[in-house]
């Protein structure tokens, strides 16, 4: 095949960090299979997940031209990592070295081992920095977006929205859509409660990022499967803030990684129940009392594009239910409430969340083919869209179901 450049992210925060990826570069360009190498400066970085207490990484980008194949070369990339003693263990743990394939020419690639372009590449700094750097007018075929434009949308904040000094809640917190609202809002200049189910670790972090935007961040855990939780989660964010402004119910249960993708349709269908909906519509009946008790707020949940029209298989009956209740949900509590609070529900499509991340390429042509825009979606798609809806410039929207999902026609 003929020669194609690609982009590796190189990364060490174990032993000699400078001297690891020295070495790692040296072992590329002995490769036979490697050439023309440019590599950018070396950048100090603190961590990004993983356990506490690690030490800073150094990160660099690498340019390499390659005559093989994706799959080929990525071989290549574990071989050099192991010879450099890179052991896995945890994961985002210490390592020796890390290297990642970001961009393989315009390919797109989704197998079991690999997945190209890397899909968290546009929401890392220590990658588009140092790859802005050497490459700016690389594009991700997927956003369509060269690496100087990632680099500028993940370094600005969000224009000024009025929500400075406003406090939010945002259930579901510590990954996925949820995160990417609550780092969105602390942008913003929101003070933001961050919530997660399982992991104190996980909540802490996320709530550590959020005060990197100079705002007050708070983690809480709480399991919104139980009723009980439910209640004191409310009250214990009601004491730090008991002027809430923002209440977003982004939680939902997981039943399609892991092991719950093996559960029954029953069990499924209790534990998206219990959480997302019973969840979201206790939530949302006790913070819509408070805060027209206060005189202002607003309320955020997330249904789904597809919940009105169906999709056939088990999941589309699930989630159809499931997220169709709480769009019917939104609409009535919006006019219990108006007009002191506006609620209102996001419908993401195809989001590049955990399963997409995996899903299989027959998954992945399919959500190219159903969407105009001709790209997955990304949890910052959907917490740019949230931050507008909860904000003054949305002041006469009420009642809504807003759609993200890159023009998909849903009925």
């Amino acid at each position: 095949m003929p020669d194609v450049v690609a982009y590796l992210a190189l990364g060490s925060n174990l032993g000699d960090r400078r001297a690891l990826l020295d070495n790692a570069v040296v072992k590329l360009r002995a490769s036979p299979a490697t050439h023309a190498i440019r590599v950018s400066s070396y950048y100090e970085t603190e961590p990004v997940g993983g356990p506490p207490g690690q030490a800073k990484y150094l990160n660099a980008v690498a340019e390499v031209c390659t005559s093989l194949d994706a799959t080929a070369f990525f071989r290549i990339l574990q071989a050099i990592e192991t010879d450099l003693g890179r052991v896995r263990a945890e994961r985002f743990g210490p390592r020796t070295i890390d290297i990642d394939l970001l961009l393989f020419g315009h390919a797109i690639v989704n197998t079991e081992d690999l997945i190209v372009p890397h899909p968290r590449m546009h929401e890392r700094r220590f990658v588009l920095e140092p790859l802005a750097e050497i490459a700016p007018l690389a594009v991700h075929p997927q956003l369509q977006s060269t690496a100087k434009d990632l680099l500028e949308q993940l370094t600005q904040t969000i224009p000024s929205l009025e929500l400075a000094g406003r406090n939010a809640v945002v259930t579901g917190s510590t990954s996925g859509i949820g995160r990417a609202i609550a780092l969105a809002l602390a942008q913003s200049g929101a003070n933001v409660i961050v919530h997660g189910r399982r992991s104190e670790h996980a909540v802490q972090h996320a709530a550590a990022e959020c005060k990197q935007s100079g705002v007050e961040a708070l983690g809480l855990l709480a399991d919104l499967r139980d009723e009980g939780q439910c209640g004191s989660f409310f009250e214990r964010a009601v004491r730090r803030f008991s002027n809430l402004d923002i209440w977003i119910n982004c939680a939902g249960a997981d039943t399609l990684t892991g092991d719950a993708a093996k559960w029954t349709f029953e069990r499924k269908l209790h534990e998206l129940w219990a959480v997302d909906v019973r969840g979201t519509i206790q939530l949302s009946r006790a913070v819509g009392a408070h805060m027209k008790t206060y005189g202002r707020g607003v309320i955020l949940n997330l249904g789904w594009d597809q919940a009105e029209t169906g999709m056939e298989g088990d999941s589309g009956q699930l989630f159809g239910a499931c997220k169709g209740a709480v769009m019917a949900f939104t609409k009535s509590l919006a006019i219990e409430l108006a007009p002191t609070v506006r609620v209102n529900c996001l419908a993401p499509g195809w989001i590049r969340t955990a399963w997409g991340e995996h899903a299989s390429e027959t998954w992945q042509k399919r959500v190219l083919s159903e969407t105009p825009l001709a790209r997955w979606g990304t949890p910052e798609d959907v917490a740019a869209a949230a931050c507008w809806l909860v904000s003054p410039a949305a002041q006469f929207i009420t009642g809504q179901i807003i759609r993200i999902n890159g023009g998909a026609v849903c009925g």
